[in-house]
Order: structure tokens, then sequence, then C-alpha cells
């Protein structure tokens, strides 16, 4: 039986972590980590602002802010503890910095951009569409209460998108409104949306002369990211590398 912590338990996110965890027959949930809000139920379990507790778990499903997974990431891999995160904000830089603090494994770090299926297969769709056409722009719509813009799956795609082959972009259009023309990642423009009833959606658009592509997932409920967050849970320990980003490992795409 695999024992699972939540840090940042008293989220949205967390929550459902938890009641996840807690509804499935193969885990136990652990510690709920959240500072904001000791002493509050979660699951059935209550919250505790103590970080240590969370070294009797096996695994910690980390969904905090950007301001603080570093320092958390830090500690549980003091605790010896392996580390699923669901936080956003990690482009190329944090993550080089991430695989600096971990070192060697066991314990392993699972960071994903994005736990649900559907977004996975997106992106390897857009991977292979990359190299058959000239560009490509990325539209991420989420809720307004999300921390950060753009979102971990768009800069994600982008980077994948460019990886797999290069931009032959040839926009004339002067920007009459500083950031009309999107954020750049790798040569991709992301436009992030911010907007009230969205939940997480994405579109890549590729184009080459006349044609476009649009690749487009929604998701409408985030009851969506469980299944790859217990994929992830269930997966980690078994991982190859120290860090792993993404859930490809696991589902071989």
């Amino acid at each position: 039986m695999t024992t699972v912590a939540v840090a940042g338990a008293a989220g949205r996110m967390g929550r459902l972590v938890a009641a996840s965890v807690a509804a499935d027959p193969e885990l136990t949930l652990g510690a709920c980590y959240d500072p904001g809000v000791p002493g509050e139920t979660v699951a059935g379990v209550p919250v505790t602002a103590d970080q240590v507790a969370v070294g009797e778990a096996d695994v910690v499903v980390e969904f905090t802010r950007p301001d603080v997974v570093m320092g958390n990431l830090t500690f549980w891999r003091e605790l010896g503890v392996h580390a699923v995160v669901g936080t956003s904000g990690f482009d190329a830089a944090r993550i080089t910095e991430v695989r600096n603090r971990w070192g060697s494994g066991p314990p392993h770090c699972l960071i994903v951009p994005n736990f649900s299926i559907g977004a996975v297969v997106m992106m390897r769709l857009a991977e292979i569409a990359a190299p058959h056409f000239r560009a490509a722009e990325i539209i991420e719509l989420h809720h307004d209460r999300k921390a950060d813009a753009p979102s971990g799956t768009a800069v994600a795609t982008a980077g994948r998108v460019a990886a797999a082959a290069p931009q032959q972009r040839h926009v004339e259009s002067t920007e009459l409104v500083a950031g009309s023309r999107g954020g750049d990642v790798d040569g991709v423009p992301i436009h992030a949306v911010r907007l009230a009833g969205l939940v997480a959606h994405q579109e890549v658009i590729f184009g080459s002369e006349g044609e476009t592509l649009t690749i487009r997932h929604d998701t409408t409920d985030r009851t969506a990211f469980m299944p790859g967050v217990l994929l992830a849970v269930r997966g980690v320990a078994g991982l190859s590398e120290p860090v792993t980003i993404g859930l490809e490992p696991l589902l071989g795409v």
C-alpha cells in the first residue's frame, strides 16, 4: 500500500487529489500539508502546517504555488519522499534548477505540466505535426484565478514544437499595443486568455502556404486530471531518471 501526502491540500486541486487518493483502494492518504489552514479537514484528514509530517509518506503530490514550490521540493528531497509536481511555472531554467537541487535518485521527482491524458496526447500530436508546417502559435485559455501565465502546458508544448522543427516565421505586423503578438517561448508565440467560466483549454495552430492545422484540447472539469495524478503516484518510484518531465514515459507516448 502506497501512502500519499498532499502539499497544498486546501486548494482546489489539492482537495480533489486528496479525495481521489482516499477513494483509491490501493492508496492511503497520509499528511495533508497546507500552512494556510492548519486544523481544517480535507478528505477526512486534518490539515497540518508541519512539513516534517510529509516524510511519513512514500509520495507527495505537490499542488502549491510557483513562489513556494522550489523550497518545498528541496525539503521533500531531504525527507527522501518521491515527489509528483503539478504546480505551474516550470520553464527550462527552473527545471534545470530542480535537476541541480535534486541530484541523483531515488527518491524521484516527476514534474507534470498537465495531468490530463488528453492534453498529453495533444502535445504529442503537436510535436508530430511541427516538422510539416512553417510555424505555429499557441492559444491557452484558463480560469481567471490561475496563478500564472502562460500555463506550464503551453510552455512545454512550445518547447517541444520548437525542438521538432525550426520556426520559419515571417511576420510583418507591427504591434500597435504591446503584447498583442503574445509572449515568446523558443520562438513560438503564446497567447494566454484568463476568464471566469474557463477551466483549462489549449489550441496549437500550425500554418503553411495555403493551409492551417489546429489541434485543440478542452478540459471541462478538474476531475479529468485525476487519472493522470493517480498514474503518476503509482509510477514515480519506477522512473529511470531522478527528475522526469511529463507523463509520457508512464503512458508510452
